[in-house]
């Protein structure tokens, strides 16, 4: 799925705008930018965490020029999905692999 896709199924599921949704989701997703970039962690219940992670600096390979560079310490993004995000995805791949074979439908 992707942006376009989502923003569609959210427009049409709760009768709002593409337009109003679109504006909702970038304002989202720049804040979640700026909080990580201050080192601010953002943390939803039932969805899951969007954190930094520090990654040591090492000694890396430039193959073509066979030498070696220094990367420094950096922060990468990451996403920490929820326990019961977790378990609810779990649930619907048992489901879809139950339905793939024809067998009965888990209730």
């Amino acid at each position: 799925m992707r942006k376009a896709d989502l923003i569609n199924k959210i427009g049409e599921k709760t009768n709002i705008p593409k337009v109003d949704v679109l504006v909702t989701l970038e304002t989202m997703f720049k804040e979640i930018k700026i909080s990580l970039a201050k080192g601010e962690n953002i943390y939803i219940r039932g969805f899951g965490s969007f954190i930094t992670k520090k990654r040591a600096a090492k000694i890396g390979r430039n193959i073509k020029k066979n030498t070696a560079v220094q990367i420094p310490a950096h922060f990468i993004p990451a996403f920490k999905p929820a326990k019961e995000f977790m378990q609810d995805v779990k649930k619907l791949e048992l489901d879809t692999v139950i339905k793939e074979d024809g067998e009965d439908e888990m209730v």
